[in-house]
């Protein structure tokens, strides 16, 4: 859509204040509106063991190939593709503390969508409508974590394929490139590599249903080329320190048995939960301007959506590439009814003149001065230091920890902590291995005695002499705090009102 300005007026000193339409004020407050809810005080249960890995990495040098942070896996192999972006996190930790990591993940939320925004068609309006209720639905991620940067890749990706589908323009060698920083930043890769499978199957159906007199479906030399690069971006997952074990990482992932019923991310989504709806509004949106568009679906379209929608359903991470492949097509889509509405009515002509151009300018900057100066207020609020002392406290043991640090003797010993705790433990206590922690691809089946002894299932006894855990750091309210309790073998040595530590006292 070609948008036509009228010349820029200007004010008595001389001052530009047309450049400022209503249609790039929409744009401008977008992007500041998605950059400030994506500002939160970082307080993410896993954000500490990234910052520990990457911490252990410029300190020693060299990246770890097997787990140097528990005592119940140590020296099992470990396939850390997240270590370039550890580094840089903890990097950005010390020189800017929490607050830096927050403006990074809101940085990363806006490039996510600024690539998605470029592939859209129709008003800034519908755009920027879309657009939040697509961010609304992929927030649930948005936490200083290496996925973070999978999130921005996979916006990127999707643009560069869309050039390529959609404007006929070949960037394609682009995808090189940015696959081997994703192999060094994060597992997400493989949704990229889901995406552009779904382009070649999907124009490939094109062309086989009879729609390829339309410019935008790709001929079969351009699906081979798509296919050469995705091949070659494959190759490029290699360029890492891991080598194949890039490739088979998330499969093994996924495979862990204990994903989907312990950890909460890999759950599927409770849509009982106001906050987890927004996907199911996409979807019916998408569904709705369908029905009223009345034109064949295009099949890298269809297929797309139905993939990574089938993938959110199985998981809650998914949701968020879900709402970076679902945009443009609900845009496009609702464009078309758009077009069909305004070309069916008539509205009548108002008789009232036009607000004068230089007005609309300043009115137009003093909206955004307003959205600014809010923006800002909320960034201030957030990342205050009150703000993120009283968010890290309701996810970590702050308290406790720092009791360990200061009455109890060094070596601690083995301890046993909650799973959400290990990561601070590795941020906090880097002398102390942990029991547990959030890298289930380490982990993997060790989890199943984890699960037995925080729900004091049959055997928990025996899993905690196996390892010879003589100290328990555990919530105050758990199965195992409970337990605890009247076993005579253990004592209560330190509590609050969020953990409790216990030790276990010497057979006499």
């Amino acid at each position: 859509m070609v948008d036509v300005h009228p010349p820029p007026a200007r004010g008595r000193a001389g001052v530009v204040v047309g450049w400022l339409t209503i249609n790039r004020l929409v744009v401008v407050v977008l992007f500041i509106a998605l950059f400030a809810m994506a500002v939160r005080t970082p307080a993410d249960t896993d954000m500490w063991w990234h910052l520990g890995a990457g911490r252990a990495i410029v300190t020693t040098g060299r990246i770890p190939h097997a787990d140097e942070f528990s005592f119940t896996v140590r020296g099992k192999p470990w396939v850390n593709v997240q270590w370039l972006a550890q580094v840089g996190m903890f990097i950005a930790h010390r020189i800017g503390g929490d607050v830096l990591l927050a403006v990074l993940v809101a940085g990363l939320v806006v490039m996510a969508f600024a690539f998605v925004y470029l592939q859209m068609e129709g008003h800034p309006f519908l755009r920027a409508f879309i657009i939040v209720l697509a961010a609304t639905a992929s927030s649930v991620i948005w936490s200083p974590r290496p996925q973070m940067l999978s999130f921005a890749l996979l916006g990127l990706t999707s643009y560069i394929v869309y050039l390529f589908k959609w404007r006929q323009v070949n960037r394609l060698w682009t995808l090189i490139p940015v696959f081997v920083l994703w192999g060094n930043t994060h597992g997400g890769y493989a949704l990229g590599l889901l995406l552009i499978g779904c382009v070649i199957a999907g124009e490939a159906l094109n062309r086989v249903t009879g729609r390829g007199a339309l410019p935008e479906v790709l001929t079969w030399r351009e699906i081979g080329l798509l296919m050469g690069f995705g091949i070659l971006s494959g190759l490029a997952l290699l360029v890492n320190p891991y080598t194949f074990g890039t490739w088979v990482l998330p499969f093994r992932t996924v495979s862990i048995r204990t994903l989907q019923g312990f950890i909460q991310e890999w759950a599927s989504p409770d849509f009982h939960n106001l906050y987890e709806q927004p996907v199911l509004w996409l979807l019916f949106a998408l569904l709705a301007v369908t029905g009223f568009a009345r034109r064949r679906w295009d099949w890298t379209d269809l297929i797309s959506v139905v993939m990574f929608g089938y993938l959110a359903f199985l998981a809650r991470r998914n949701v968020a590439p879900l709402a970076l492949v679902i945009t443009p097509v609900l845009a496009r889509r609702a464009q078309l009814v758009a077009d069909s509405v305004a070309a069916q009515i008539k509205l009548p002509v108002s008789a009232r003149r036009d607000l004068n151009p230089a007005l609309a300018g300043v009115l137009n900057y003093l909206i955004l001065g307003l959205v600014v100066a809010a923006t800002l207020l909320k960034c201030a609020v957030a990342l205050s230091p009150q703000m993120i002392d009283s968010g890290q406290r309701q996810v970590a043991p702050v308290l406790a920890v720092e009791w360990l640090k200061n009455t109890s003797p060094r070596p601690l010993g083995p301890m046993y902590n909650s799973y959400n705790w290990g990561g601070y433990l590795i941020w906090a206590l880097p002398d102390e291995p942990v029991f547990a922690d959030g890298r289930t691809d380490v982990y993997n089946e060790f989890l199943l005695d984890y699960v037995k002894v925080m729900f004091v299932r049959p055997g928990w006894k025996e899993v905690l002499d196996r390892y010879g855990v003589r100290l328990a750091l555990t919530e105050r309210d758990g199965f195992l705090a409970t337990m605890l309790e009247v076993q005579l073998d253990w004592k209560l040595i330190y509590q609050d009102d969020q953990a409790t530590i216990w030790v276990r006292q010497e057979a006499k």
